[in-house]
């Protein structure tokens, strides 16, 4: 639809399991207005449900900004679950070069860090962007954009993404690890063919 139409249609995920089951499904809420002219910032709830579509994850981006030269205003996001229980928050913090966002838990204490790095081009690679711990010097996992050929990349919005973490970390923040990768997907990969 986007290519015939040059329309942004909502976005929709299927979240799998490392045997490559699908375990939830996501389908992003906002109108038209947001998406086409607020592309890439707009403002969602993204609905999480299992597969017997029984909503377990709420994920809730305000309207914000994220240019490295503004260190206002920058990104959050709001996830909860069950929905109306929240479960934590990512935040992005200012850093002129590379991308780097804070996991917090329900109290707003930090948890994690994550950064990215300084080019997110991704060009015929994967690019990583590093789970660590509080002290940004230890590395425990890292939330990957998979390069999945020229086709995919170029002409649609056609992703995928990886999440490693910790077995035993906090479920809470897995939930919340889910919304970073919503988020990194829409500040550095959601692409339109209208510059085309």
């Amino acid at each position: 639809l986007l290519a015939i139409l040059g329309t942004e249609t909502s976005s929709k995920y299927e979240i799998k399991n490392h045997l490559g089951q699908r375990v939830y499904f996501a389908v992003e809420e906002n109108d038209c207005f947001d998406r086409k002219l607020c592309s890439p910032l707009r403002a969602f709830t993204m609905r999480i449900a299992d597969n017997e579509d029984r909503e377990v994850i709420r994920v809730i981006r305000p309207l914000r900004c994220y240019s490295c030269w503004c260190p206002c205003f920058l990104q959050e996001l709001e996830v909860q679950s069950p929905p109306g229980t929240i479960a934590g928050y990512v935040v992005q913090n200012w850093d002129p070069f590379l991308p780097k966002f804070t996991i917090q838990n329900q109290s707003k204490e930090d948890v994690l860090k994550i950064i990215g790095p300084y080019a997110t081009c991704g060009c015929f690679e994967d690019v990583d962007f590093e789970v660590k711990a509080l002290d940004e010097m230890t590395t425990i996992g890292k939330i990957s954009k998979y390069w999945s050929g020229f086709v995919n990349n170029v002409f649609t919005n056609t992703a995928n993404f990886g999440i490693q973490v910790p077995v035993d970390l906090d479920v809470r923040i897995k939930a919340v690890m889910i919304g970073a990768c919503f988020l990194i997907d829409l500040m550095f990969f959601e692409n339109s063919l209208d510059g085309l």
